[in-house]
């Protein structure tokens, strides 16, 4: 399958270095973001989960009825609607977007997080969680009459539903940096994301993942990385811009302390195990591979993807083509002025990248 670029929607104009400039939803800004995206050429775009976030089901509905052909990659947490409802929602907005819809399923790596909406599994329950409502969404999306079920978190006797997905079936895809992520991934996942770590940790990760399918005898799971490039005209501009972003969002870390409506980037050891990697790799140094920076994921405390890959469009576009050659077949990339980068990434970044792949593929024919 051909490699393919995912941004992330954002429904307002906040960002890590100036959360105060947004809260909730502002229809017309990401109105705007979507259409860039899907004028720039972008294939996917995450629409996040998180719980005070708008909600993703909403706000992914919103995105495929204002772009023409951008796939919306829900995030969606088992444990928060019961599995039979959300099989039916997804179908239905499947049908609503013709064949546009990803689910991305969260497991959840805090668990503080999660016991805000009332989950109180441990780490390993909800994987194995994850697990059965994957299973149970593919079986109520290719049933012919009612589906019953009954496992170790979910039952119901003779469900049925009206609405079936416009695709064969809707992509599912997995997270994660554990043994359990990597597990329920190989097993269950058309789609596997990882954060952006240096080459021979990514390919390591890959490798279990794969361990895992073939495992289970299925298809391995298409690889999607996720990054926070900084791009400038040349190299020496983007690490001075690099070091700019940096300081502005130690400064909205600050302005996040100081008021409870904004995330906080959290302090100590993070409980994920996604988090304490990247934090591990940014111990070991600033710089690796490439481009691959690693001083934000320590000033965000590691929140999210946060490492960057720095330099100009030519020297970003060859780091993700370093990950192409290593098995990436999705590469992420959102930015730390998210509807700014997301317009330059398109118009400098997408380019290069899909040239050399063209021109790869013309010469190995």
């Amino acid at each position: 399958m051909p490699v393919e670029f995912i941004s992330a929607i954002h429904p307002n104009r906040a960002s890590d270095g100036e959360p105060v400039l947004g809260l909730g939803i502002d229809p017309d800004h990401t109105r705007r973001f979507a259409r860039a995206l899907d004028d720039g050429g972008f294939d996917y775009t995450l629409v996040a989960y998180h719980s005070s976030s708008p909600d993703a089901l909403q706000l992914a509905q919103f995105v495929a009825n204002n772009t023409e052909r951008l796939k919306p990659m829900l995030a969606h947490r088992p444990g928060v609607i019961f599995p039979t409802h959300a099989a039916r929602a997804f179908a239905t907005l499947d049908r609503i977007s013709k064949g546009r819809l990803a689910v991305h399923i969260i497991s959840g790596g805090s668990d503080e997080e999660q016991r805000r909406e009332g989950d109180y599994l441990s780490k390993s329950e909800r994987y194995a969680r994850s697990d059965e409502y994957i299973q149970i969404l593919r079986k109520v999306w290719s049933a012919d009459g009612p589906v019953s079920h009954e496992g170790a978190h979910y039952r119901f006797e003779g469900f049925s539903s009206q609405v079936t997905p416009h695709q064969a079936t809707i992509p599912i895809s997995v997270g994660g940096s554990s043994q359990d992520a990597y597990r329920v991934g190989g097993q269950q996942g058309d789609i596997f994301g990882l954060w952006g770590e240096p080459l021979k940790e990514t390919a390591e990760q890959i490798a279990s993942v794969n361990a895992y399918a073939d495992e289970a005898g299925r298809p391995r799971p298409r690889i999607w990385v996720s990054f926070r490039p900084i791009i400038a005209p040349t190299d020496e501009l983007a690490w001075e811009k690099a070091h700019r972003i940096l300081g502005q969002v130690k400064a909205g870390h600050t302005e996040r302390s100081k008021n409870t409506h904004y995330p906080a980037f959290g302090t100590g050891r993070p409980a994920n195990v996604g988090s304490q990697r990247l934090l591990d790799v940014a111990a070991r140094g600033d710089l690796h591979d490439r481009a691959l920076w690693t001083p934000l994921a320590t000033a965000t405390n590691a929140s999210g993807s946060t490492t960057a890959l720095v330099g100009s469009p030519e020297t970003v576009a060859k780091a993700l083509l370093d990950y192409v050659d290593i098995g990436c077949e999705l590469l992420s990339i959102r930015g730390w002025d998210p509807l700014n980068d997301a317009i330059d990434y398109a118009r400098f970044v997408l380019p290069l990248v899909r040239q050399e792949l063209a021109h790869r593929a013309q010469t190995a024919a």
